[in-house]
């Protein structure tokens, strides 16, 4: 018996570093992905460095898979990874990209943030059909102001941003809500979450790389041209912001609620302003901080519309993703 309880709270405690690893890495690493952004695309087409991120990242997770096992992608239902794939790093993280050529990091992830909102609404009109309580009306209702400022003050917040910037990113927010409830539906075995996030990346870059050649962007790609900078913030990108961020968010919805896992949402346009300002000299106004503080705010209230505490993992379940 007392052999049993070991196993199990070894297993609790094995657990619970991973999760903690796992918010981690969305918190700090997506935060950062929007400057690691503003800099790869100064030599660099947007679309075009896209497709080579996903690319490259999917081919390292390939080669790791294969070296485990012989057949990596075995039970992987491939049409749904796809389509995840397109919507999230497709055309989720895609037109974010593209977007970032005239609007300033921060304010992308301002806008960004706003997912939780699009979540909520997207599945109450076409997946459970449930009204969201009146904490979470409320919230999406002060959120949605917080966004509106935004887009209606985006030239005194970017300068000279075209409406199509703003328009694209919420388009890329849209977008990542609809995979994201997809996925959680996909209801995918803990142990395949890094094939599942292969395919993911892979049927993206596809995509990005279908956008680059509609865009033409090959003819503006100069290799010998590209910079130190936009070379290391691309390898970044490879490596963090695809590769182990992607895989802490695919795998932390197979662990705790997702409520918990959409809290990345408060942190990352905090992170991003943040950095914004300091290496990229891009201003934050008291519009900006209006809205921001309007944008958190009715996402705190959608993400937590009660203040009851959420249940905690079993042990079982702990078991079970050691």
């Amino acid at each position: 018996m007392q052999n049993a309880a070991s196993i199990q709270n070894a297993a609790a405690a094995s657990l619970k570093a991973k999760i903690l690893f796992a918010f981690a890495g969305i918190y700090l690493i997506w935060g950062t992905t929007y400057l690691a952004i503003a800099l790869s695309i100064r030599t660099l087409p947007p679309f075009a460095s896209g497709a080579i991120r996903f690319l490259i990242a999917a081919g390292l997770m390939w080669a790791w898979l294969r070296w485990r096992e012989e057949h990596p992608f075995e039970g992987i239902d491939m049409k749904r990874a796809a389509l995840c794939g397109v919507l999230l790093t497709g055309f989720g993280n895609g037109l974010v990209v593209w977007a970032q050529q005239g609007v300033p990091s921060g304010i992308a992830a301002l806008l960004v943030a706003a997912i939780p909102i699009f979540i909520l609404a997207i599945e109450y009109l076409f997946f459970a059909g449930r009204l969201p309580g009146p904490r979470a009306a409320l919230g999406m209702a002060i959120a949605t102001a917080g966004v509106v400022v935004i887009v209606t003050h985006s030239r005194s917040l970017s300068g000279a941003a075209q409406p199509i910037y703003i328009a694209a990113i919420l388009a890329a927010v849209m977008s990542w809500s609809f995979g994201t409830l997809l996925q959680r539906q996909a209801r995918v075995p803990s142990h395949r979450i890094v094939a599942f996030t292969c395919v993911q990346i892979f049927f993206g870059a596809l995509l990005q790389l279908s956008l680059a050649m509609l865009h033409r962007e090959w003819r503006m790609l100069d290799l010998p041209h590209v910079s130190v900078t936009s070379a290391f913030a691309l390898l970044y990108l490879i490596v963090f912001g695809s590769i182990v961020a992607l895989t802490c968010y695919s795998w932390l919805l197979t662990q705790v609620a997702p409520q918990k896992v959409a809290t990345y949402a408060l942190v990352n346009p905090v992170v991003a302003l943040l950095l914004g300002a300091a290496v990229l000299g891009e201003k934050i106004t008291a519009v900006a901080v209006v809205a921001a503080l309007a944008v958190l705010l009715g996402i705190g209230l959608v993400l937590f519309p009660s203040w009851r505490p959420l249940p905690k993992a079993r042990p079982q379940e702990a078991i079970d993703a050691s």
